[in-house]
C-alpha cells in the first residue's frame, strides 16, 4: 500500500509546473491543481497580456481568477506524504544497467547481493531470510551479478566450485567424478588463495617499481630544475658579459670619433689661420699691384720717380711664405686601422663562438633526457662532440657509455668517487661499452676442467666509433682456454658481460694494410698451461674491473 500510495502522490498529486508534490494546492476553474507558487508565477508573465491559461488544457481566462487553497486537497497530500516516507526512494528502483530483485512483483528493486546457491538476486527486503534462515545462512553470497549463468556448470546445472589446474578452466563437483576425473582439482576458494599469494608476490614487485619509477622521475625533474637554472643562470651572465662587451665597444667606438674630430679641429683651426694670413696677403699684393698699374699711367714724372722708388720694393720672406700643401690629406691609416681591428675582432669572436659552440652542443647531446628514438631519426651522436662534456677539453683515453655519454677516463672516474657509478649527465646506472665490432662468442665444456671460448667477428665497415670510419676492416674467429673452476665461472660471466659491452676487442688502424680486429688489453690464455698459471684469473678480473666489469 505504501509503494501504492507513493505512485499517487508521484503521478496523480503532482504539480504539472514543478514536478513535485503539490505544495498549497490551488484549483483553477477547468480543474486542474497547481502549486499556489507555482500557478501564480505561471501568470505573472502574462499579465502584459491579460490573457491567463491553463499549463495543461490551454483553457484562457479572463480577468485573471482568483487562486484559494483548496484545503481538503491539501488534507489529502500531506496524508498521503507519511506513506510516501514509508515507500523505498526512487533511486532503489532498477534502472537501466542494474541487477533487478527476482522476487519482486511491480516494479522491481535493485538487487544488493546475488546467491551462488540459489542461483537468484535479491534486495535487502528478500534478502533477509538469508541472515535468517539457519538452512540458508550457509549459501554463498556475492555482490549483485547480473551473469549467474556463467557461474553455473553448462553439463550439470551445478556451481561451478572447483578449478581444475590441469584444464585451467571451472567446474562442479560432478566434473570431478567424469570428464576430469584424475585431474589437479582443488577448491575455488583454495585457488584464489594460491593466486591471491602470486598477486601479492606481483603486486610487492609493481610497488618496488613504482618506488624505483618515482624515483628516477624525481631525479629527473630535480635533473630538469638544475638544468633550467644552469641555463638560466648562463643566459643572465652571457648577457651580463655581451652588453659589458657592446658597452666596451660603444666607449671605444666614441674614443675613436673623439680622436678624429680633435685632429680634425687641430687642422682645421692651423688651415683657416694660413686661410686668413694667405687672403690678406694677396689683397695686399692686389693694393699695390693697382697702385703699380696707374703709376704706370701717370705723366706727372716727378711724382713717378718719388713713388716708383716704394712701389717697387719686391715682397719679403715674411710676407710672401711659401707653404706646401697636401692635396690628399685624410684619415686613412685611421680607417686602415680600425677596419684591421674588425677584422680581428671577428676571427676571435669566430674562435670563441666556436667553443661556445662546441660546449653548449656537448650539453645539449648529453643533456637529452629521450630514452628512445626511432631509428630514421636524425641525431647527433657522441661520437660527433669532439671534447669531454665534462671538463670540455679533447678527450683523453675517451670512455663511451651504452646511454652513448663520453668521458674522459679521468673525469668518469672522478664523477664516480663524487657521485657513484651512474652517468654524470643522463643519471643512468654506468655501464661502459667499446667499439667492438658485431660478433658471436660461444663457449664449450672440454672435459671436467676447462671452457672453450670461441669468438667470431665477421669482416665489415668502421661506424664513427672506429679509428677510420667508412673503411673496411678485418674481422677474427680465435678461441681461448678457461679453466673450469669456481673462480674460472666466475670469470667466464664477467667475460660475457665484457663481450655484450663491446670491451674485448677493438679496431686497430694499421699504415697501408687492411685494418683489423685485434684483443683489447683484457689478457686470454691460448693454452692450458697458461691459463692454470698462479694469478692469471686475477689479471683477468682486474682487467676488467678497470673496465667496470666487476
Amino acid at each position: 500500500m505504501a509503494q501504492a500510495a507513493g505512485l499517487l502522490v508521484e503521478e496523480q498529486l503532482s504539480c504539472s509546473i514543478c514536478l513535485d508534490i503539490l505544495k498549497d494546492p490551488a484549483t483553477i476553474p477547468c480543474g486542474h491543481n497547481y502549486c499556489m507558487g507555482c500557478i501564480k508565477g505561471y501568470w505573472d508573465q502574462d499579465d502584459h497580456t491579460v490573457v491567463y491559461s491553463c499549463p495543461q488544457c490551454r483553457e484562457t481566462f479572463n480577468p485573471r481568477p482568483v487562486l484559494k487553497k483548496n484545503t481538503l486537497l491539501d488534507e489529502v497530500v500531506e496524508q498521503l506524504k507519511t506513506g510516501l516516507q514509508a515507500a523505498p526512494p526512487a533511486h532503489y528502483y532498477a534502472g537501466p544497467g542494474d541487477v533487478e530483485c527476482d522476487f519482486c512483483t511491480g516494479r522491481k528493486l535493485k538487487a544488493v547481493e546475488s546467491c551462488l546457491v540459489c542461483l537468484a538476486s535479491y534486495c535487502e527486503t528478500h534478502l533477509q531470510p538469508h541472515y535468517e534462515s539457519l538452512a540458508l545462512k550457509k549459501h554463498n553470497l556475492v555482490k549483485a551479478t547480473g551473469n549467474l549463468q556463467e557461474k553455473i556448470c553448462s553439463c550439470h546445472d551445478k556451481a561451478l566450485e572447483i578449478y581444475c589446474r590441469t584444464d585451467q578452466q571451472f567446474i562442479c563437483y560432478l566434473c570431478t567424478i567424469e570428464d576430469h576425473r584424475g585431474h589437479d582439482t582443488v577448491s575455488v576458494a583454495k585457488e584464489r588463495t594460491e593466486k591471491q599469494k602470486q598477486l601479492g608476490v606481483t603486486q610487492s614487485k609493481f610497488q618496488q617499481r613504482i618506488q624505483e619509477r618515482e624515483k628516477e622521475l624525481q631525479d629527473l625533474r630535480q635533473a630538469v630544475q638544475s638544468l633550467k637554472r644552469s641555463a638560466q643562470a648562463a643566459v643572465e651572465d652571457s648577457e651580463r658579459i655581451f652588453t659589458e662587451l657592446i658597452r666596451s665597444f660603444e666607449r671605444s667606438r666614441t674614443e675613436v670619433k673623439e680622436l678624429i674630430r680633435d685632429q680634425e679641429k687641430v687642422a682645421v683651426s692651423r688651415a683657416e689661420g694660413l686661410l686668413e694670413r694667405l687672403e690678406k696677403e694677396i689683397a695686399e699684393l692686389r693694393r699695390r699691384d693697382t697702385e703699380l698699374e696707374q703709376l704706370s699711367h701717370t705723366e706727372d714724372h716727378i711724382h713717378f720717380l718719388q713713388s716708383c722708388q716704394s712701389l717697387c720694393v719686391p715682397p719679403g720672406p715674411g710676407d710672401l711664405s711659401s707653404l706646401t700643401i697636401n692635396p690628399h690629406i685624410s684619415f686613412e691609416a685611421v680607417r686602415k686601422c680600425v677596419s684591421e681591428l674588425k677584422e680581428h675582432l671577428e676571427d676571435v669572436c669566430k674562435n670563441e663562438m666556436s667553443k661556445i659552440s662546441k660546449a653548449g652542443r656537448a650539453m645539449g647531446i648529453y643533456g637529452c633526457f629521450t630514452e628512445t628514438r626511432e631509428p630514421s631519426e636524425a641525431r647527433v651522436t657522441a661520437a660527433e662532440v669532439e671534447t669531454c662534456p665534462t671538463c670540455l677539453k679533447p678527450w683523453q683515453n675517451k670512455q663511451r657509455l651504452i646511454c652513448t655519454h663520453a668521458f674522459c677516463a679521468a673525469c668518469l672516474r672522478d664523477s664516480v668517487s663524487r657521485v657513484g657509478r651512474q652517468c654524470p649527465v643522463c643519471l643512468k646506472a654506468l655501464t661502459v661499452v667499446g667499439d667492438q665490432p658485431e660478433g658471436q662468442m660461444t663457449v664449450q665444456y672440454v672435459g671436467n676442467k676447462l671452457f672453450s671460448i670461441t669468438y667470431n667477428i665477421p669482416n665489415g665497415i668502421q661506424t664513427e666509433a672506429h679509428p677510420n670510419p667508412g673503411k673496411p676492416f678485418i674481422g677474427i674467429q680465435t678461441a681461448a682456454i678457461l679453466t673450469n673452476t669456481p673462480e674460472g665461472q666466475e670469470v667466464l660471466k664477467l667475460l660475457r658481460r665484457a663481450f655484450d659491452q663491446k670491451l674485448v676487442f677493438t679496431v686497430a688502424a694499421t699504415d697501408g694494410a687492411e685494418d683489423r680486429v685485434i684483443y683489447a688489453d683484457i689478457p686470454h690464455a691460448g693454452h692450458q698451461n697458461e691459463c692454470s698459471q698462479p694469478g692469471f684469473l686475477n689479471k683477468v678480473k682486474a682487467a676488467l674491473r678497470a673496465k667496470g666489469i666487476q
